[in-house]
């Protein structure tokens, strides 16, 4: 595995250390919490983005203690993990020296990312309009459970809750059983973070031919409802309402999650009659392709129970690494279920130098999922933890802004940083 490192801080605007990333010389204002939008600005970051995380002075952002801890004091592996590649500050946003702050930083921005419940950063004399008209070419990145307008906008919002109202609890879990969260709680922050991390793009390229920012409002359902592929389409012209249907895929069989003879599961899907009959061949019963009861799709789905009992049957008699490689030998699509233990040990993940290694001082060894999608000339980077807290400020505040020692001091005497 590729090792990385947390002490090459690296403090020129870009933060790239000199490659030629994409995102050099961008800056962004990374002025959220826990996942969503913090996780948005940390894809900026691994592509050459300088990211300024500004915290809440003493505490800093919840996601520090959020989590299983990492032997650093200050700091969970999550907030290693989402917070890295970031520069940490020091800002209380509520104080009126702190927002005067927030706007000289904001001024020479590039991006600003927030996910405060709609008005709040508003109420503050921060608000898109106020720093639009200091910055007109800034992009602002606002991530709500609800968005920023219609009657839902004021809810409180996680991803639980986008699970839930964006249509995707409501087809996990099993018939007639209680719907069952699907996959990691906190999977709508990530699935956001990759539409507000593409919004940002969206708009600084716009930037680039009209000099004019905007802002991205993005609700965190709203990124759980675009992945229902044709389930919105198929109520409005046909009144379907898709139900939960386990690890099924409704529109094809056999699809769906296999029990292996040792105990383990595997995936296997059949798309089209092709695929059956490559299975067929596979099981060692290629009659099954001819029979009219299975042949084609449509038949296959009248006779689910039966075509997925054989398939059960047949698979329940292999270990797992025998199934799968008795499907790759007749390609039939077909992948294990893997635990985080199965996937630290995978070659197929080392291969493709799917863990980031980095050493931290205190915490020690850290391994983090390395950067996504794979750029061929100017690929993405970890090159730091989440960083302590504030440990910016210097950077920051006196570097940057120009104020002295006494003026930093001053504002920490008073809270504000």
């Amino acid at each position: 595995m590729e090792l990385g490192s947390t002490t090459n801080r690296d403090s020129a605007r870009g933060g790239n250390g000199g490659d030629a990333l994409p995102l050099s010389g961008v800056r962004v204002l990374d002025c959220a919490t826990y996942i969503a939008a913090p996780a948005a600005a940390a894809m900026l970051a691994e592509f050459g983005a300088d990211v300024i995380k500004i915290e809440k002075p003493g505490t800093g952002d919840p996601l520090r203690v959020f989590g299983m801890p990492s032997g650093r004091p200050d700091a969970t592996l999550s907030w290693l993990n989402e917070a890295r590649n970031k520069r940490s500050i020091t800002l209380d946003l509520r104080k009126p020296k702190g927002a005067a702050l927030f706007k000289r930083l904001a001024t020479d921005a590039d991006v600003v990312c927030e996910n405060f419940r709609p008005g709040t950063l508003e109420r503050w004399g921060l608000g898109w309009d106020v720093l639009a008209a200091l910055n007109p070419g800034l992009v602002m990145l606002r991530v709500t459970g609800f968005g920023q307008t219609g009657p839902y906008k004021d809810r409180v919002g996680f991803a639980r809750m986008a699970h839930a109202f964006g249509g995707i609890g409501y087809l996990a879990g099993h018939p007639g059983e209680p719907p069952v969260n699907p996959g990691p709680s906190s999977l709508a922050d990530y699935m956001a973070a990759v539409y507000g991390a593409m919004g940002v793009l969206l708009a600084l390229r716009a930037r680039d031919a009209s000099g004019l920012g905007q802002m991205v409002d993005l609700g965190l359902y709203e990124a759980v409802f675009r992945s229902l592929d044709e389930a919105l389409p198929a109520f409005a012209k046909h009144g379907r309402v898709r139900e939960p249907s386990g690890s099924r895929t409704p529109a094809v069989a056999p699809n769906a999650n296999f029990p292996t003879g040792d105990g383990q599961w595997a995936s296997l899907s059949c798309t089209d009659d092709r695929m059956f009959g490559r299975l067929a061949q596979a099981m060692g019963r290629p009659e099954l392709a001819a029979d009219p009861r299975y042949a084609k799709n449509a038949a296959r789905l009248e006779n689910r129970d039966e075509v997925e009992g054989m398939t059960s049957a047949w698979t329940a008699s292999l270990t797992r690494a025998a199934l799968v490689a008795k499907c790759e030998e007749f390609e039939v699509p077909c992948a294990p279920i893997l635990s985080i233990a199965d996937i630290f040990a995978d070659p197929h993940y080392r291969a493709r130098e799917n863990f980031a290694v980095l050493e931290d001082p205190v915490a020690g060894e850290v391994v983090l999922p390395n950067v996504a999608p794979r750029l061929s000339r100017t690929p993405g980077r970890v090159r730091w933890l989440g960083p302590t807290l504030g440990e910016a400020n210097g950077d920051v505040y006196g570097g940057e802004l120009g104020l002295t020692e006494s003026e930093i001091a001053a504002l920490a005497a008073e809270g504000v940083i």
